[in-house]
């Protein structure tokens, strides 16, 4: 592996587990077993290490949340959503824990992570007309727009809310059974607009992701 992947490698576990606050590029280097000087030469600070996750997770995001070319949308579809959603969470969870920190941090990342989000608003909305448009959910009382700001919503701030609400001394750590109740936040969204045609199979799925909080 290249030296400037192992960099970045080590920084998202490093970040995922103790938190980005936490976690300075001295730290970065020392669980490298290399030179603080070293690390610089490829990344000049450590807001340089954060974009280039940023760009992984945003490429990653835009892989799979699109509406299929040539085709409708079919139920396994939101199988293949719900888990890409649930890996993208977990992988780069500590972007969703101090979202708000990181943005302020830096001016630059914070113009690409509007427009991200603002694309990701806009394929949400497409996915979910095109569930309407192939009839599973009733079109007179299912508002895409409002499911994918919601949905947006819920995907971003669920890392936070389990920081902030859930954990404790007793579950003091994210796990990614916590991660897949914010994919099941999302899908229940849907329960009370699904058509006749689908509802099983669907509310099916709705409980493969339920895990109990303490709230």
């Amino acid at each position: 592996m290249k030296t400037r992947d192992r960099i970045l490698q080590t920084s998202l576990q490093l970040f995922n587990q103790q938190g980005e606050r936490l976690v300075t590029t001295n730290h970065i280097a020392q669980a490298l077993g290399m030179s603080p000087g070293n690390l610089y030469y490829h990344f000049r600070n450590k807001q340089q290490i954060i974009a280039e996750l940023f760009s992984q997770y945003q490429a990653l995001v835009d892989g799979f949340l699109r509406v299929p070319e040539g085709r409708a949308l079919e139920v396994a579809d939101k199988t293949m959503y719900l888990e890409s959603i649930f890996k993208s969470l977990w992988e780069f969870r500590f972007l969703h824990r101090d979202l708000e920190h990181l943005l302020n941090s830096d001016a630059q990342l914070a113009e690409r992570y509007k427009a991200f989000s603002r694309r990701c608003v806009q394929s949400g909305q497409a996915i979910y007309q095109g569930m309407i448009d192939v009839g599973m959910l009733c079109a007179d009382r299912t508002n895409a727009q409002a499911l994918a700001v919601n949905s947006w919503l819920l995907m971003t701030g669920w890392v936070g809310f389990l920081c902030t609400s859930v954990l404790d001394d007793e579950q003091p750590e994210l796990t990614p059974e916590l991660l897949r109740r914010g994919v099941y936040q999302v899908l229940s969204q849907e329960t009370g607009l699904l058509t006749e045609g689908v509802r099983s199979e669907v509310e099916s799925m709705l409980q493969s992701y339920y895990v109990p909080l303490k709230v």
